[in-house]
């Protein structure tokens, strides 16, 4: 008889371990859409079953949690029932003796406050709020709604031209987007249930590198309506190219020297080339749309002049300001902003940073971009101070691992305090405090400072990335609503008392993802179609393959590979490969054809044209 024995898992835990990994990739694909008091329901189950009996709140007090908000599902409630849901929750957040009890209430009172009309639709008419207009996962999270398993599927046909063309549809910018997107349409992939998330933007990349062209475009006839579009980047370009398809007279004033906003002036080449830039632009360019470069509103052309000759303004111009740290030195030489240190790069004034010590302050995409040009342009060291915890970080974690691949240092829970001059007025040094990850607010720690001494980062040239501003004084003067620096509108582009002015974009939103930017100038093409009296439709007539049936079967996803960083951080080149015939073929046999199975049948699967 031994003391101590060493515990194995049997058969029947190793099997539980499994089912937890399942029901994590199951909540993950859960599609947008489903009724939050039933998901309540079915969450707060599972937090039942975790209790081990010993306090009461937890044991009686999750079981009756369960009781009252399944009356709300079977329609034996009232609406005094929701006061006591919320209550009995209250209840057992306070007394419960651990987070098995604690935290389960928390999560019920969060709902009973965050859909409490849920709750109460269900209680006076038997039914839910939400609403499953678009039951296809990657259609649905995709801003611009493209038509995913649709080009999935002509990509695995190899019609890599119709996919194109499919994607057109709805998203001018497929070679853009097949690069740099940062691919929402993934978050909810349905096959997520399987293994992972299909490589959408992969496969996107994929057909626009093997497009072998399709017919030349087709726009419709004159209208006779003119429309001025106020920026030429992505947002505005996209406005540009439907409503020239649509027929339009469109004119697009841009206030740099080339067209891209910040495509061209935000994200370096070694992300996004500047010849497949250039590519797509000219691809637009074909609907005859004009285009007038170093034009600013308010100094070359006033605002009033526009409404005079258009018959419909569009306002795209982005989010290209600096933001400024706000502490002491920051007026020294060598400090420069993100924005105007890729700005010069996009016009292909390249910096000179050979043999110096480089400091990045910011934990954005903004940040590892200039982090990593500055790798390129030849600093010796190349260091990132970020005030939160590395795992905080708004860049995608790829772009944070690819920084640290490329030499660059991160150094987390650093908040930045002042900036050291020498005699000569130049930055010489960062000086930065420690922080302690603190309460946790919006999801993320708020870092606090630590009872530790300041830290110095010695420097030779500081870079600020801590987020971009909208130079919006000028319409604001001209009496278009500007709130907190950003142009009011509302959610189809209209600027409410503005009769014909239309907005969109980072200059709406703040600064956000490109492909919500083109999603802005696709909805604001639709409602300027419309405004100036027409209902023209956009379709990309592309018949789709059968559906296969062979899509089932466990089978791991094709991740992109890039250059070795040996080699890629001495030049701006494309640093990410592209799939072969071989990966691209079995990444798009993974597709499970949401729009066709299920739900996706019968409402919502498809739109054809918009």
């Amino acid at each position: 008889m031994s003391r101590l024995s060493i515990d194995t898992q049997n058969r029947a835990q190793r099997t539980v371990e499994e089912l937890y990994k399942d029901l994590e990739r199951r909540i993950t694909a859960s599609q947008p859409g489903l009724c939050p008091v039933d998901l309540a329901a079915s969450f707060l189950h599972i937090c039942h079953s975790q209790s081990c009996g010993k306090c009461t709140p937890c044991r009686v007090g999750l079981g009756r949690l369960e009781d009252l908000i399944q009356m709300v599902l079977n329609g034996t409630a009232d609406e005094g029932t929701v006061d006591l849901i919320e209550e009995t929750a209250q209840s057992v957040y306070m007394t419960a003796d651990c987070a098995i009890g604690s935290e389960a209430a928390r999560m019920v009172l969060k709902g009973v406050k965050g859909f409490r009309d849920d709750y109460l639709e269900h209680i006076r008419h038997g039914r839910c709020m939400g609403l499953q207009n678009q039951p296809v996962p990657c259609v649905f999270q995709c801003p611009a709604h493209v038509d995913v398993p649709g080009y999935i599927s002509l990509i695995h046909e190899g019609r890599c031209a119709d996919a194109v063309r499919l994607i057109r549809k709805d998203n001018p910018f497929p070679s853009v987007c097949g690069l740099i997107c940062e691919h929402p349409c993934e978050v909810r992939c349905r096959r997520t249930l399987v293994d992972d998330p299909i490589n959408i933007r992969g496969l996107k990349r994929y057909a626009c590198e093997h497009d072998a062209g399709g017919p030349p475009l087709v726009t419709a006839p004159p209208t006779g309506k003119r429309v001025a579009v106020i920026g030429g980047g992505p947002s505005g370009l996209s406005a540009a190219f439907y409503l020239s398809m649509m027929g339009h007279d469109v004119t697009v004033f841009e206030q740099r020297k080339k067209l891209g906003g910040m495509l061209r002036y935000g994200i370096p080449a070694y992300r996004l080339p500047r010849e497949t830039l250039d590519r797509e632009i000219g691809y637009l360019r074909q609907t005859g749309f004009a285009v007038e470069t170093e034009t600013s509103i308010g100094k070359d052309v006033m605002i009033q002049s526009l409404r005079e000759r258009f018959d419909a303004i569009y306002v795209a111009i982005g989010a290209h300001n600096d933001r400024k740290l706000g502490i002491e030195g920051e007026d020294g030489e060598g400090v420069i902003s993100a924005v105007e240190m890729l700005r010069m790069i996009g016009d292909d004034v390249m910096p000179d940073f050979c043999g110096l010590d480089v400091v990045v302050v910011g934990g954005g995409n903004v940040a590892m971009d200039v982090a990593r040009s500055a790798v390129r342009l030849g600093a010796k060291s190349v260091t990132v101070a970020y005030r939160r915890r590395k795992q905080d970080m708004t860049a995608l974690p790829e772009e944070v691992e690819g920084a640290m691949a490329d030499g660059c240092e991160i150094l987390e829970m650093m908040a930045p305090v002042r900036i050291e001059k020498d005699e000569e007025g130049r930055a010489a040094a960062l000086i930065v405090q420690p922080q302690l990850a603190g309460p946790v607010e919006g999801g993320r720690p708020k870092p606090v400072p630590a009872d530790t001494p300041e830290v110095r980062i010695p420097c030779d040239r500081l870079l600020v990335a801590v987020g971009q501003g909208i130079d919006s004084r000028k319409f604001g003067e001209y009496g278009i609503p500007i709130v907190r620096g950003k142009i009011k509108a509302l959610d189809w582009s209209g600027v409410s008392g503005e009769d014909g002015i239309f907005a969109g974009g980072d200059c709406v939103t703040g600064p956000a993802t490109v492909i919500r930017a083109i999603a802005a100038g696709k909805v604001a093409a639709a409602n300027i179609d419309n405004y100036l009296g027409f209902n023209h439709e956009i379709e990309a007539d592309v018949p789709l393959p059968r559906i296969r049936f062979d899509d089932h079967h466990p089978l791991g996803r094709i991740n992109m590979k890039e250059r070795p960083a040996s080699e890629r951080r001495h030049d701006f080149k494309l640093m990410e490969c592209g799939m072969t015939e071989e990966e691209a073929m079995q990444e798009s046999g993974r597709c499970l054809h949401c729009d066709h199975f299920g739900y996706g049948i019968f409402k919502g699967g498809r739109v054809a044209k918009w």
